[in-house]
């Protein structure tokens, strides 16, 4: 049975006012014969949406949400993943990945709302949003329908999205009618920009890819230091003042982006098997990674630090491969939260040309004894003496070796 003769009565839509989520609004009507209620998020992307709500309306839509989700996101879902000192491929702070299950979840909600039978996204069938988006649809409703009209729609270019626009009277922008240059996923962490220009990964991005940051070599010549307070993993403050999780990433990427701080130019390896090459803008993210890494570093026991860094390449991969509704993300989330129960103070960086180091940290509960490491005279609680047993012990079984291969040399 082809996809199209599922019997759909109504489908919520991810829809960001764009052509391409315009043109699947009018598809969905006219393929499926359905109603279509439209769903636009605020993750913090910086762009108007009620100019959304207008073009949904002329559609001829009439179940419309447009919803402010920038404190849920950060609160529910960056800062969890940044307890976890996720990055994905070693370098890689997953902005795109960890939006797509809150968009999802909202969008199962409202499908509960209104009544809605199918829930429907616009992400392409080479890319990894697909999977992102399915899978936490199905992990949150086993039931629901999915429409993935890249898959299922022969509107395979950009000339046919415009063609099938101007058939339909869909308004279409004059920077529209012809090729991007590169497409842009943005939210409150982080920018993307993919395709086109970009997929030679021998050249260089231009300059003008940068929307977030100005080039280190642009940045001031003197250093900006900022103080970021954390209570339980989580940061609270800048500078001594309270703020809520959504401003303290707002104020950071601001901060960032004027130290020329977060950009990265990578070649990842995608959940479908190819490679892609991205260019990133993670200004506040960056900051927020090495402060936490920072407080983390007098506050957690060695065995937990190490563990968590062994247990981190696994979240991160959870994350990015669309498994942030599956049991085993939600497993070692528990180990990260329990670890984080004494990560509280505060970390001084400095911010300087596209660099933030740590300078300073203090936590009143603290694991930094400094009687203990001093080279001066009156450390109390270590014996010198107690090393020689434990290095020998230590060696025992290196010993054991070499003398046998000295045996057998």
């Amino acid at each position: 049975m082809a996809a199209q003769d599922k019997q759909i009565k109504k489908v919520v839509l991810a829809y960001s006012g764009g052509l391409d989520t315009s043109v699947i609004l009018k598809w969905l009507k006219t393929t499926y014969n359905c109603e279509v209620v439209t769903f636009t998020a605020d993750l913090g992307q910086g762009e108007e949406l009620e100019p959304a709500r207008k073009k949904a309306e002329m559609l001829g839509i009439k179940e419309i949400y447009i919803e402010d989700l920038r404190e849920e996101f950060v609160a529910d879902y960056v800062f969890p993943m940044f307890r976890a000192n996720a990055v994905y491929e070693g370098v890689y702070l997953l902005g795109t990945s960890i939006a797509r299950p809150l968009i999802a979840k909202r969008q199962i909600e409202i499908a509960a709302e209104t009544g809605a039978d199918a829930v429907c996204h616009g992400a392409t069938g080479k890319g990894n949003d697909q999977v992102r988006f399915e899978l936490s649809y199905y992990a949150l409703n086993p039931d629901i329908h999915i429409i993935a009209p890249w898959r299922e729609w022969e509107l395979s270019s950009r000339t046919k999205l415009v063609n099938f626009a101007e058939e339909h009277q869909i308004p279409i922008p004059k920077d529209k009618r012809g090729e991007a240059p590169f497409s842009v996923d943005a939210n409150l962490l982080h920018t993307s920009s993919e395709g086109k220009a970009l997929e030679d990964p021998e050249n260089e991005a231009p300059e003008f890819v940068y929307q977030r940051s100005v080039s280190p070599e642009e940045a001031p010549d003197k250093a900006t230091y900022i103080d970021i307070e954390f209570e339980k993993g989580d940061a609270i403050a800048i500078d001594g003042k309270k703020l809520s999780p959504a401003t303290i990433l707002t104020q950071l990427n601001e901060l960032g982006g004027a130290n020329g701080i977060g950009r990265l130019d990578l070649v990842e390896n995608r959940v479908v098997g190819m490679k892609s090459r991205g260019i990133y803008e993670t200004p506040g993210g960056t900051i927020l990674l090495v402060a936490h890494r920072g407080i983390e570093s007098i506050t957690l026991d060695r065995g937990a630090a190490h563990q968590k860094d062994e247990l981190m390449p696994r979240y991160a991969e959870l994350i990015y491969n669309g498994l942030w509704f599956s049991p085993e993300r939600e497993m070692l989330q528990a180990a990260i939260d329990h670890a984080s129960e004494f990560v509280t103070g505060t970390v001084r960086l400095k911010l300087y040309k596209g660099s933030a180091t740590v300078v300073g940290r203090s936590s009143p509960y603290s694991l930094y004894d400094e009687d203990l490491v001093t080279f001066e005279e009156g450390a109390t609680s270590y014996d010198h003496r107690d090393a020689e047993g434990f290095i020998k012990l230590n060696a025992l079984r290196l010993r054991l070796l070499a003398r046998r291969n000295n045996r057998i040399s």
